[in-house]
């Protein structure tokens, strides 16, 4: 057991204690059985800390935090870090309890107000990395993403908690990128931007018992900005609920060139209240209509499962698929979809989509 305070870490979230947390990792790191660095109750103001994995001799680290880690509330120290808490290369390390506090307030302001701002720091992240657990961890106030996964396998992420308000921009809950075999399960996600981002690169995800609200829901993309792009695939979404969200059940690439894919997802047993695009797949996403050189999308999407949604919509339109001319998306079922609109029946919308619908499906099925 490595307690950061016996390495100078002061709980007054005044002191900057990114040395001790440091020294810390370096003690559990050096150690040849599972470790484990404890956090005790209090404050710790952390003004970056980046943990690096390749040398450890321990293949088992538990982070247990009992206390409050806190970013500099001034955005310049870490607004163009990219990362303010990162691990690299680590291997077998698990992450148990307390708050992560990003302090994001006044960068947002920034961001909001139109002057030029830093581009923010994402809260934890994790790169290249195997055999990671997050578990009961609040992540609150992010200057930019709260939870990034890129280039890591094996990884779960169960009883989290991330909140940020509706007007924070860019503050993704749980970002996933280049990864295969992640789990996220009985999480609570409220925050400006999507609940769970899937980008470029996943494969094998499990995402179940998820409550998103506010934020822009659960979505696959943004896909397809770069010409040789990898795909996502294997992608199941079960047991969610959305609450006054501007999506539900998003799949969304840019009307651009590019041979990335997104085939075999199932999206089941979800609930609408009161969300804007309950399902939606967008192949022509290109803001102020700048960057799209082909004004068309190249993804080609395939094999996508809607099962079981219910609930209500907050337009008229509660299933949109808006799919490549080039490339229409093909293979898309609808089983047992009730969405209504003003206690009336909803209407979907549907260009360059092909599938079939069975079972009760409202709207009626534009496939």
């Amino acid at each position: 057991m490595y307690d950061v305070q016996n390495y100078g870490a002061k709980s007054n979230g005044k002191t900057d204690s990114s040395k001790a947390f440091l020294s810390a990792w370096a003690a559990a790191c050096g150690s040849t059985s599972p470790a484990t660095i404890y956090v005790p109750p209090g404050k710790y103001l952390v003004r970056s800390a980046y943990f690096y994995g390749q040398t450890c001799k321990s293949r088992a680290i538990t982070i247990r935090i009992d206390g409050t880690i806190l970013a500099p509330s001034d955005y310049n120290v870490n607004g163009n870090a990219g990362n303010w808490i990162k691990f690299e290369r680590v291997s077998g390390v698990s992450v148990y309890g307390g708050t992560l506090d990003g302090q994001g307030t006044g960068l947002w302001a920034c961001k909001n107000s139109g002057k030029s701002c830093p581009k923010g720091s994402t809260t934890l992240a994790f790169y290249n990395s195997n055999n990671v657990v997050i578990s009961g961890l609040t992540s609150q106030n992010s200057q930019m993403f709260h939870i990034l996964l890129d280039g890591c396998h094996n990884a779960k992420l169960q009883g989290v908690k991330v909140s940020a308000p509706v007007n924070s921009p860019n503050t993704d809950g749980i970002h996933l990128q280049s990864s295969s075999s992640v789990t996220i399960l009985n999480s609570h996600i409220g925050t400006g931007d999507d609940c769970v981002s899937i980008g470029p690169g996943n494969s094998n995800l499990w995402i179940e018992n998820i409550a998103c609200g506010p934020g822009h829901g659960i979505s696959i993309g943004s896909l397809g900005w770069d010409l040789q792009e990898p795909g996502v695939q294997n992608v199941t979404v079960k047991t969610t609920t959305f609450t006054g969200t501007e999506n539900g059940l998003r799949v969304k690439t840019w009307a651009r060139r590019s041979n990335g894919f997104v085939k075999d997802v199932v999206f089941q047993h979800a609930t609408m209240n009161n969300v804007q695009n309950p399902i939606i797949i967008n192949q022509n996403y290109c803001p102020n209509n700048e960057n799209c050189p082909e004004q068309g999308s190249s993804v080609k999407i395939s094999g996508i499962t809607y099962q079981d949604i219910h609930g209500t919509s907050a337009t008229e339109v509660a299933v949109k698929f808006d799919c490549s001319k080039k490339y229409p998306c093909s293979g898309i079922k609808m089983q047992d979809v009730n969405l209504s609109y003003k206690d009336h029946p909803a209407e979907a919308s549907c260009v360059n989509a092909g599938g079939r619908a069975s079972g009760l499906v409202k709207p009626n099925s534009c496939l």
